[in-house]
């Protein structure tokens, strides 16, 4: 699929960066004309993600995280979160809905929800080398536009 448009941001994993990830992907987004519900949709699964790497991926230093939006054709925006923090030792049991490896505070709910906010999720990671969350979702062009 052909990429019409791209940005790539890099920051350390401080809890302050989340609301500036969130904020800017929903800016990047606002080009494909989405409702609210989808603008809050997104803002919610790159919280999700951008949080899981800044608690778990560097539970105990500050770690980088890249955030890459693309739009594709189709109005399909695809959303990255990166980080090269401690890793997932078991993918599948890290997306079942209430576990966590985070204090008890934590929901164990971030891979859901994002799950249930985008149209697709994949993830990827190796223990010690990082994680990759890669999510798509399709924006569809609004009647009279």
């Amino acid at each position: 699929m052909k990429i019409e448009n791209q940005v790539t941001l890099e920051f350390p994993s401080r809890s302050a960066n989340e609301g500036f990830a969130r904020t800017a992907a929903a800016c990047f987004a606002a080009q494909l004309d989405p409702t609210l519900e989808e603008v809050n949709d997104i803002k919610t699964a790159v919280s999700e993600a951008v949080t899981n790497a800044i608690v778990h991926a560097y539970p105990d230093t500050l770690g980088k995280i890249l955030l890459k939006l693309r739009i594709k054709e189709g109005g399909a925006l695809e959303i990255v979160v990166k980080d090269w923090g401690v890793g997932i030792a078991d993918i599948e049991q890290a997306r079942t809905p209430l576990f966590t490896t985070g204090s008890e505070e934590r929901s164990g709910m971030g891979f859901t929800i994002m799950e249930s906010f985008m149209d697709t999720l994949k993830v990827r990671s190796a223990p010690d080398r990082g994680t990759t969350v890669t999510m798509v979702r399709k924006i569809a062009r609004r009647a009279g536009r």
